[in-house]
């Protein structure tokens, strides 16, 4: 099913919608900053699963990544210090990937792997969906194969073609992007860029 929202004044009905869907363990996809991702409510093992499926990850060896809405709702889920706060402050929302410790609030899953990736895109239709679920959002990237063609992941109705009968809703933003986000690890002490993708970080 896909579900055109806009930057801002969605119907409230729409939206309700989603988050029922996220609360009920259901699927969706949604456009980020970077490109368009598939994900659920990331408190809900059953539905992080199911992505872990999806995707073919083994949770034990990827790291999984939560979209939180703001600044202080990170610091529920991941372990940050006050460099790493500033960092982020200083460059979210925006295209990248912040690979911190996490804390307890997460479920086990997450807790195999003690890291949790974290994004707040600089995307309003996902960053307001967080708002009003009022907890992460576990995200990651659609599946493809190396061979495809990327197209059909940046246009919402090929998406739905492809993938809408394995989601619950498939959200309609516009034309998406190919460049992943940019991956910062900052679990040691220090700063690592463990993939530059579209977002180019700028430190204090």
């Amino acid at each position: 099913m896909l579900l055109k929202l806009y930057d801002k004044n969605n119907n409230p009905q729409d939206l309700q919608r989603i988050i029922d869907i996220l609360n009920d363990g259901g699927l969706i996809i949604y456009p980020t900053d970077t490109m368009y991702a598939i994900g659920c409510h990331g408190l809900k093992e059953r539905a992080i699963e199911r992505i872990c499926r999806i995707k073919e990850i083994d949770p034990r060896k990827n790291n999984l990544s939560i979209i939180c809405y703001d600044l202080s709702s990170i610091s529920e889920y991941a372990k940050v210090d006050n460099n790493v706060f500033k960092l982020m402050k200083h460059n979210l929302p925006g295209p990248f990937t912040f690979i911190l410790n996490g804390t307890n609030r997460l479920p086990k899953i997450f807790r195999n792997r003690k890291e949790v990736g974290i994004r707040m895109p600089d995307n309003n239709i996902i960053r307001e969906i967080a708002r009003l679920l009022d907890a992460p959002i576990m995200t990651t990237t659609l599946p493809h194969e190396e061979h495809e063609d990327l197209e059909y992941m940046t246009d919402p109705e090929l998406i739905d073609e492809k993938f809408g009968d394995i989601v619950d809703l498939v959200i309609d933003g516009g034309i998406g992007g190919i460049e992943p986000s940019t991956v910062v690890k900052c679990t040691d002490n220090e700063l690592e860029i463990v993939r530059q993708g579209k977002g180019w970080l700028e430190e204090n």
